[in-house]
C-alpha cells in the first residue's frame, strides 16, 4: 500500500495554523495537524452545496455566485456544471498556497476548472467582498473552515455569527441563496438563519456517496 507523501505547506493568514499537502498514489488530501480538512476522492457534499444552489438559480439570467473557499475546486466544478455561459463567478481563497496548489501539485485534481472564462479567483478574504456589495450577488457559497464552528481561524466565525449572517442578506439579490457547507449538524445555527428571516433548507449528505462522513449543506433562501 502506498504511504502518504508531503508535498507542501502553506499557511492560514491570521490563523497561526498550517496546512499540509499530502499524496498517496493519484489521491490528495489537506491536513491540519492530524485532522484532514478535505480529500480529493470525498468531495460529494462540497458538489452538492453548488448543485443544489444552481439549480435554483435556472431561471435567473446572467447569475453573479460568489464561493468562499477554493479547496480542491469540487464547488466549484459543479458550479461550472449547472450554470450557463453568461454566469459569473468570484473564487475567495485566504489562503496563498491553496490557490497556488490548484495550478501545482492539484492541477490533475483541478483540471481546466480555473481557465474558464466565466470564473474570477481572488486571494481575499470572503467576508470583505459580502461586504463591499448591497444586493449584488444571485448566491454566495460558504464552504470556509470547517463550517458554523471555526477550526483553522477564529476570525472565520463571523461570517456565521448573526450580524455576518446579516451582512451575506444584505449583499445577497432578493430571492437569493446563501448556501453553507459544514462538517457537522448545528442546530442553534440553522436557528439562527430562520431567526433572520431565511427561509431554510437542510440537507444531510454523505461525503462520497453512501460512504463517509455525514455533512450538512444549508440552503437559506432571501426573502
Amino acid at each position: 500500500m502506498n504511504e502518504w507523501v508531503h508535498l507542501a505547506t502553506g499557511d492560514v493568514p491570521g490563523g497561526g495554523k498550517s496546512l499540509a499537502l499530502m499524496q498517496r498514489g493519484s489521491e490528495f488530501s489537506i491536513v491540519v495537524g492530524t485532522i484532514e480538512l478535505m480529500n480529493s476522492t470525498r468531495g460529494d457534499s462540497e458538489e452538492a452545496l453548488a448543485s443544489l444552489t444552481c439549480a435554483r438559480l435556472s431561471e435567473r439570467p446572467a447569475p453573479r455566485v460568489l464561493i468562499g473557499g477554493l479547496g480542491m475546486g469540487f464547488t466549484l466544478r459543479a458550479a461550472l456544471q449547472g450554470l450557463g455561459p453568461d454566469a459569473r463567478i468570484v473564487v475567495a481563497e485566504l489562503v496563498p498556497a491553496v490557490a497556488a496548489w490548484a495550478r501545482g501539485p492539484l492541477a490533475p485534481v483541478f483540471g481546466d476548472c480555473l481557465d474558464d472564462p466565466r470564473v474570477e479567483l481572488r486571494e481575499i478574504d470572503v467576508n470583505r467582498l459580502i461586504q463591499s456589495e448591497l444586493a449584488g450577488w444571485d448566491a454566495v457559497l460558504l464552504d470556509v473552515d470547517n463550517g458554523p464552528e471555526g477550526l483553522m481561524r477564529k476570525a472565520n466565525n463571523r461570517l456565521y455569527d448573526e450580524w455576518g449572517l446579516k451582512r451575506a442578506q444584505w449583499a445577497l439579490k432578493p430571492g437569493g441563496t446563501l448556501g453553507v457547507w459544514s462538517g457537522s449538524p448545528d442546530r442553534k445555527f440553522k436557528a439562527r438563519l430562520q431567526r433572520l428571516g431565511f427561509a431554510v433548507e437542510e440537507v444531510r449528505l454523505s461525503a462520497s456517496g453512501s460512504s463517509g462522513p455525514r455533512h450538512v449543506v444549508w440552503l437559506a433562501t432571501r426573502p
